[in-house]
């Protein structure tokens, strides 16, 4: 013990550095088991609400009724070789993981490579990418049994986990199990990170067991940095949607598509979500009282929407075709609906505008960087928590045009379908943007090299 003198020379002990910081780690330990047992107790409690869950889905998208083995990390065959494994919750981030997969391909084909969704519109795409060049499977629920018979089976040696998926048993259980954790592309908005301020403390925690958070911007890496993350750990990396190709083929397709009526003006509503359903309607009735002979491109956001916006399209006196059915519009088609997945991107190159979805609601926006990189202009509501960053510098190079609430969309589509030369300019801004925003992907790599398995 080492000693200091008090009043009166009076010799007082004073504990060595090394029992503080025992002290201090034991207390922290404790804190870490409270928070995570209080966690998974109450999760264990709504394993009923999940069965609830997926069969409510269930009835709206049918694939929610299949695979629920792998929901709770059931599985028949025998535990996989080492993996690499990449975690991307939905389309979107499929959609963003994509790059970073596709180069891990090819610089390490002799690899596993796992992809896990949460969606089935997730799964989708990973199948419509890779096909039976990576494998796929549900992410479990966090439950601590249930993730640690995930890692058990497929015995990753590196994880990569897209944007803001932050379960707790998920990173506690790859530390414990030594597998590096990343996330990369990571993003956290001010919505989200207040929405985290009850499981605060146990999140912090979990985010302290990644390797390094590669944040798409600086705002995003301050809020990880406020949520608990370590600063050390957390860089500013870009985002990966800079760096996905402009496939030649998706050019190609919408280059015909425009040959088959080179003079007649088309917009697209992308990514729209149900509340949002009706504003469109109403948006392409009073775009049409201009040009009667205006075509609109719908994609909806989610697949059992399909159907009920083309009935909809039906019942306001509207010819409606559908991917599926025709595959293509003629010319006496008022509305087409794009009732499939992963063809989003080459539509947009089919339109002279672009609404983006999720932005009329407070859904927090959708993918800005594909009708940019696609040459089209674009506009969205308000709502952009989710792409902030994003949707700032296309405003600032004047390639997006945020409005208030719907009318002000119809007021700026109507000006964009009648300004060639606006649109041209738009256009011009928003695919120099994209050109000089890629380089995520090549830091990533870099940051992850060293963590790959060495060659056989």
């Amino acid at each position: 013990m080492d000693a200091a003198s008090g009043p009166h020379g009076t010799r007082l002990a004073r504990p060595a550095p090394k029992v503080l910081r025992y002290a201090v780690a034991m207390t922290a330990d404790t804190i870490e088991r409270l928070l995570r047992g209080l966690y998974s107790a109450v999760l264990y409690v709504l394993v009923p609400v999940t069965v609830y869950h997926l069969i409510w889905r269930g009835f709206r998208q049918g694939e929610y009724f299949e695979r629920w083995s792998e929901r709770y990390a059931s599985y028949r065959d025998a535990p996989k070789a080492a993996t690499i494994w990449v975690h991307a919750v939905s389309v979107g981030e499929v959609n963003a993981a994509a790059p970073l997969v596709n180069a891990l391909l090819a610089m390490r084909p002799d690899l596993r490579l796992l992809v896990t969704t949460i969606t089935p519109t997730g799964s989708a795409r990973v199948r419509a990418l890779w096909k039976d060049r990576v494998e796929h499977v549900y992410l479990p629920y966090d439950l601590s049994g249930a993730v640690k018979r995930f890692l058990h089976h497929f015995q990753p040696r590196l994880a990569l986990i897209l944007e803001t998926e932050l379960w707790p048993n998920l990173l506690f259980c790859c530390r414990d199990r030594g597998v590096p954790a990343y996330l990369v592309n990571a993003r956290l908005s001010e919505r989200s990170l207040h929405g985290y301020r009850v499981l605060r403390p146990l999140i912090g925690r979990a985010l302290r067991t990644l390797r390094k958070v590669a944040a798409q911007s600086p705002a995003d890496a301050d809020r990880f940095r406020r949520l608990g993350g370590q600063p050390d750990r957390i860089e500013v990396l870009g985002n990966l949607k800079f760096d996905t190709p402009v496939d030649a083929s998706a050019r190609a397709f919408a280059a015909a598509f425009r040959d088959r009526a080179p003079r007649r003006p088309a917009w697209i509503a992308a990514s729209t979500h149900e509340d949002e359903e009706a504003a469109v309607l109403a948006l392409h009735a009073r775009l049409r009282r201009r040009w009667p002979d205006l075509l609109l491109l719908w994609a909806p956001r989610h697949p059992e929407r399909f159907r009920a916006v083309a009935q909809q399209a039906v019942q306001a006196g509207w010819r409606v075709a559908t991917r599926r059915l025709t595959q293509a519009p003629d010319e006496d088609d008022a509305v087409f609906v794009i009732d499939t997945l992963g063809e989003l991107m080459q539509f947009y190159g089919c339109a002279d505008v672009a609404f983006v979805g999720g932005s009329l609601q407070p859904v927090g926006g959708h993918n800005l960087l594909e009708p940019a990189a696609m040459g089209t202009a674009i506009v969205t509501g308000p709502h952009l928590h989710n792409f902030s960053d994003i949707a700032g510098k296309l405003v600032a190079a004047g390639a997006l045009r945020v409005c208030s609430d719907a009318d002000a969309v119809g007021d700026a589509l109507e000006a964009l379908l009648g300004d060639a030369d606006e649109r041209a300019s738009m256009v011009a801004s928003g695919m120099e943007l994209v050109r000089q925003g890629r380089g995520a992907l090549a830091r990533t790599l870099a940051m992850v090299s060293a963590e790959l398995p060495a060659r056989a």
